[in-house]
């Protein structure tokens, strides 16, 4: 059983930046496709990120250029999410997801997801 466990949430002022960390534990190597995905309050959860395991990734286009992600397979699997220049749209919980599939047959449908962790971007 794969757990994800999100880190590194907390309020921010517009403008400034924040470092979310994800960590995978219990079979972490089956790992196909890693993801950051959002949600804001009263909306649906939606895609910010997602990495497949050669290394390509998907991102959202409102965070393009903002927004950039590492992945460091000797830190036990954790998958790291740099947000600079926040908007307050960008206020929401942030989830990490997983999946064993390669992420064409995995997106939409992630089988894994961490507990979340608030983001609140102040005006």
């Amino acid at each position: 059983q794969v757990q994800l466990v999100e880190s590194g949430g907390g309020s921010v002022k517009a403008g400034g930046s924040l470092r979310l960390s994800c960590t995978a534990s219990g079979l972490p190597y089956v790992l196909q496709c890693l993801g950051w995905f959002r949600q804001a309050p009263g909306k649906e959860r939606e895609e910010v990120i997602i990495i497949d395991r050669d290394g390509s990734a998907t991102i959202f286009d409102s965070v393009k250029g903002r927004f950039t992600f590492s992945k460091d397979n000797r830190k036990s699997n954790t998958l790291s999410l740099q947000m600079n220049s926040l908007k307050p749209d960008d206020t929401g919980i942030y989830y990490c997801a997983a999946d064993r599939r390669r992420c064409a047959q995995a997106r939409g449908r992630f089988n894994y997801w961490g507990q979340g962790t608030q983001v609140p971007v102040a005006s």
